[in-house]
């Protein structure tokens, strides 16, 4: 044991210094989810392929739709991303979504603020 103590004293360590250093995410990193309207189809597919339930697509106009993510609910397993036929959503490497208050883990994206930053439920 007291070998491995002392080799471990020369060795750099392996952990980040987050906040301080910025998080390098992998590629195929899964974080937060996007919703692209302009690309919606509204088939609904996300919905049902979902295992939390934490999306949820609202039609708003003639082919144009809404959705709703809870990210509270989302298990970041990319099923909704997989099964989406149009590509209109995708993950992105934003890890930092932690909150105090639960209602702003709703995350609304409309065809209105396409391009836009997406608005709080």
């Amino acid at each position: 044991m007291i070998q491995e103590v002392l080799r471990s004293l020369f060795k750099k360590p392996v952990t980040n210094l987050y906040p301080a250093q910025k998080l390098e995410m992998a590629d195929n990193y899964r974080g937060k989810l996007v919703f692209h309207a302009s690309k919606c189809i509204g088939c609904r597919l996300c919905m049902k392929d979902c295992p939390t339930g934490a999306i949820t697509i609202n039609k708003v106009g003639e082919k144009q739709f809404e959705a709703e993510i809870d990210l509270g609910k989302c298990i970041y397993c990319a099923q909704c991303v997989d099964s989406c036929l149009k590509k209109a959503l995708e993950t992105t490497k934003n890890v930092e979504l932690a909150q105090l208050d639960k209602n702003k883990l709703k995350v609304v994206f409309n065809a209105a603020t396409e391009g836009q930053a997406e608005k709080q439920a």
